[in-house]
């Protein structure tokens, strides 16, 4: 059945089996037939496909034995919660024709995360070629890239806190005060942060921190102590952090923020924090370095490799650092890996476990479980303390 063309927001995957030998179109007539009615008018699947709300029903099926089977596909515009109402009601239909049906939703895609996912990689592709030519191509990049990850603010819940877009997605969530936090963190890539947006913590706060692992980053000030006692009065807090003595979460570097979440400290040891101001962090020490290492080190930025030494410095293996994570697994004797790229906790859990004891990154991402026998720092610690 065709309609208005759409552009979707979302597509709505399924499975289906029926017990039976049927034809695509008798699926897309069951779909229509059976659904006509259920969520009412607004929500009726040939009024939504005539105004272009919903797009062309794409039926692939197969069949074999006697039964068949196949996937549906419907584009739609409709909000998150009428594209989820209208997955859920074709989950209803029963029978195609006389035969029984079984119909399974088993994902709802964002369609613009998709091409936003892919102008972003399409973005970085081009500015790396443009390096060839132009020396400010990595700043040219990073700026661009914080301007796409500021665009990415949501409003979560019914409370409609602003947040990033993985807050639903990521196991771990970063509690912060307001929207300007928020959109800071967006700039330097911590998509799983969340606003309270008042000195009350919302009820989506609390709901949120009885699933996840919750880490509270508030300002450095006797406001963010304030704000800090309350969440722990009504949430489920498993970590604290907080921006260095007289800053805010909003105006922290990149590197700042990272060392902050770093130095997170459990909810048990928070009495410490409370009782007495955080002192100023002691300047990053001089790391033990070879000569011929610290060169390499100073080369490394804007390579996108990676380099993988022995107990006693030897350079073992050099890698694009997208093959870093695969080439550390197969690889025995690694004892200190140095990269042109962001420490995951991906790669934390696997340099752990393969023996690794200093990894030396671009930039620290969000690692929630940072293990004691391995010591995390950035190129910029290095070059700067050599």
């Amino acid at each position: 059945m065709g309609g208005v063309a759409v552009t979707p927001k979302y597509l709505i995957y399924a499975s289906i089996e029926v017990d039976g030998v049927v034809e695509k179109s008798d699926v897309i007539g069951a779909l229509f037939g059976q659904t006509e009615g259920l969520l009412g008018d607004k929500l009726d699947l040939r009024e939504l496909q005539k105004s272009g709300r919903i797009g062309r029903v794409q039926v692939n099926i197969e069949s074999k034995g006697g039964k068949s089977r196949g996937t549906i596909e419907i584009p739609s515009s409709l909000d998150k919660v009428e594209t989820a109402l209208i997955a859920a009601a074709i989950e209803a239909v029963d029978k195609v024709g006389p035969c029984d049906a079984r119909i399974r939703v088993t994902k709802i895609e964002d369609v613009r995360e998709e091409k936003r996912k892919k102008i972003i990689e399409r973005a970085k592709e081009l500015l790396l070629k443009w390096r060839e030519s132009e020396p400010e191509t990595r700043e040219l990049t990073e700026e661009v890239l914080k301007a796409i990850r500021e665009a990415q603010l949501t409003f979560y819940g019914p409370d409609k806190l602003p947040a990033g877009p993985d807050i639903d997605k990521s196991d771990t969530i970063i509690i912060v005060e307001g929207r300007a936090d928020v959109i800071n963190l967006l700039r330097h890539d911590y998509r799983n942060v969340i606003a309270m947006e008042g000195a009350v913590v919302p009820k989506t706060i609390i709901d949120l921190t009885k699933e996840k692992t919750a880490i509270a980053f508030v300002d450095g000030d006797r406001g963010g102590e304030l704000v800090l006692k309350e969440l722990l009065q009504v949430a489920e807090i498993d970590f604290v952090a907080r921006a260095p003595p007289g800053k805010e979460v909003e105006e922290l570097t990149g590197k700042e923020i990272a060392k902050c979440l770093r130095d997170k400290v459990p909810v048990d040891q928070v009495h410490l924090l409370l009782e007495r101001p955080p002192k100023e962090a002691p300047p990053p020490r001089k790391a033990e370095l070879p000569g011929h290492v610290l060169d390499s080190v100073k080369a490394l930025p804007g390579t996108l490799e990676a380099l993988l030494y022995d107990s006693d410095w030897n350079l073992l293996q050099r890698v694009a650092v997208r093959d870093l994570a695969e080439t550390l697994q197969s690889m025995e004797g690694v004892k200190y890996v140095i990269y042109d790229g962001v420490a995951t906790q991906r790669l934390v859990d696997i340099a752990e476990r393969k023996g690794v004891s200093m990894l030396v990154c671009a930039r620290v991402g969000d690692i929630a479980k940072k293990p004691s026998t391995l010591e995390i720092l950035t190129l910029n610690e290095i070059i700067s303390s050599a």
